[in-house]
């Protein structure tokens, strides 16, 4: 006996249909073909943690991969216009022996007892994949986890200014020049002397993407190659 899921998509355009199986020996196999024609049988794909002295392999869980691959058929042929469920995701107990010579009639028999076992209940291939692995005593991620991205350190000297901010104090340059700026938590200033103006945040996130253009672009030398180019506003390029 050997526990399997899979499923099966047909392209009513093309008349093409695919069937994909994942099966408890870490073995993923592929039937495709004409609607009502004899498959043509993919070559099965044994799990690289069985397959290879691979460092980076070692240690995986031998059905990782196949489950992988088993997700990325299935987006990649959906999304090739194979959107007909034929066989819906289904987990089937097939007597099927994988350790006899897998010759094209052995495999055409796998692809058979599936077809004919599988049973017509919708589900998400998720759904199966869980079902599946619960079988066979192994942990599965859980579903409708939202993701969020992890947040990143900042470098100490942003974080020592964040925290003046915070206190409710401004930031200004160490050295004071006749061109200068504030930072306030209400907001940014540029002066010239006596005068000057304040930036919306739009304008500052367009300055910092300057700056940080300009900064990459001296890192070598400390200074910028010139150019001939004034790098400006997009407002600037329209006066």
């Amino acid at each position: 006996m050997t526990l399997t899921v899979g499923f099966r998509l047909g392209n009513d355009t093309t008349t093409r249909q695919v069937t994909v199986l994942v099966t408890q020996a870490a073995v993923l196999y592929r039937a495709q073909g004409i609607y009502g024609k004899r498959a043509r049988l993919s070559r099965p794909e044994q799990s690289l943690a069985l397959s290879t002295r691979i460092p980076a392999f070692q240690g995986e869980h031998p059905l990782a991969r196949p489950i992988a691959d088993l997700r990325k058929h299935h987006a990649t042929y959906t999304t090739n216009g194979y959107t007909r469920i034929l066989i819906p995701p289904a987990v089937v107990r097939l007597t099927f022996d994988e350790d006899q010579e897998l010759t094209p009639a052995a495999l055409r028999a796998l692809f058979e007892a599936f077809i004919g076992a599988a049973p017509t209940t919708p589900q998400s291939l998720e759904a199966a994949i869980t079902a599946f692995r619960a079988e066979l005593g192994l942990a599965s991620r859980p579903e409708h986890v939202a993701w969020a991205p992890r947040r990143k350190e900042l470098p100490p000297r942003v974080a020592a200014m964040l925290r003046t901010l915070e206190h409710g104090s401004a930031l200004t340059p160490a050295r004071q020049r006749p061109v200068g700026w504030t930072v306030t938590g209400q907001g940014v200033r540029l002066h010239v002397g006596p005068t000057g103006e304040g930036l919306d945040r739009a304008a500052v996130v367009e300055l910092q993407a300057a700056l940080s253009a300009w900064l990459h672009f001296t890192k070598d030398t400390g200074q910028p190659t010139p150019r001939g180019d004034v790098l400006t506003s997009p407002q600037e390029h329209l006066r």
